[in-house]
């Protein structure tokens, strides 16, 4: 019982310190929410990216290798990719029939759960929650059974009281004003530059190597925008 009692506190302040710039980016998620991107989007993704986290620390538990860092760190082209993106789609829109279609399908919380959507949230709640991997790891090492049983279910609690946080912060006045006329601008900076320290961050790649697979993510992305048209064509 009393391992249970240091187990829990232990667990709050771990998962605090290693998740508050957690806060920032659902805060940047939930004033983005429309009808193509929804708050279930938001809480599915959070929950299935911080479940990734837990499964890649889990191998600490049982004294066996962990991914290297470095690859690790490669993880931080994703939320680059979504960023840049976001900067090259930024003029286009949605047609009422798009939406209508994509309203329809997200009306079940299977197809949300199942939605793009929902897995670039994961995607980048893994990759900015990568460094989390080191905390967690010698963390559950040094668990027992029930205490990492406890240590989990603190930090999946924890993790919608961080969802509950960023909704209730945006639909305060000054912080809802703010995100509306600037949220747009600052979603793909903050994901560019929150990929960008991670691979710099966990050597990955060096800052050449960095720019060149930026290029080469911004290519592709303009190729993926172009091939529509020249299928019309």
């Amino acid at each position: 019982m009393s391992g249970l009692v240091t187990a829990i506190p232990t667990a709050i302040t771990a998962f605090s310190a290693t998740n508050i710039d957690d806060i920032v980016i659902l805060l940047l998620f939930f004033a983005q929410v429309n009808a193509a991107f929804r708050r279930r989007h938001i809480i599915f993704g959070q929950y299935l990216g911080f479940a990734a986290l837990v499964i890649a620390s889990i191998p600490g538990f049982f004294g066996g290798l962990v991914v290297p860092r470095e690859w690790v760190g490669l993880l931080g082209l994703v939320p680059i990719a979504i960023g840049l993106g976001c900067l090259l789609n930024r003029e286009e829109d949605l047609s009422d029939e798009v939406e209508s279609e994509i309203e329809q399908f997200d009306d079940s919380p299977i197809a949300s759960f199942l939605s793009p959507q929902t897995y670039s949230v994961a995607a980048v709640t893994f990759a900015n929650g990568s460094d989390n991997i080191g905390i967690y790891v010698p963390l559950f090492a040094s668990s027992s059974w029930e205490n990492l049983l406890a240590i989990i279910g603190v930090f999946f609690s924890l993790v919608g009281v961080w969802c509950y946080a960023a909704y209730k912060l945006t639909s305060q006045p000054a912080i809802a004003d703010f995100l509306t006329r600037y949220g747009n601008a600052l979603v793909p900076l903050v994901l560019i530059g929150l990929g960008s320290f991670i691979v710099l961050e966990s050597k990955s790649l060096n800052l050449v190597s960095l720019l060149a697979s930026c290029l080469c993510l911004m290519a592709l992305v303009k190729k993926d925008e172009d091939s529509p048209e020249l299928e019309n064509n």
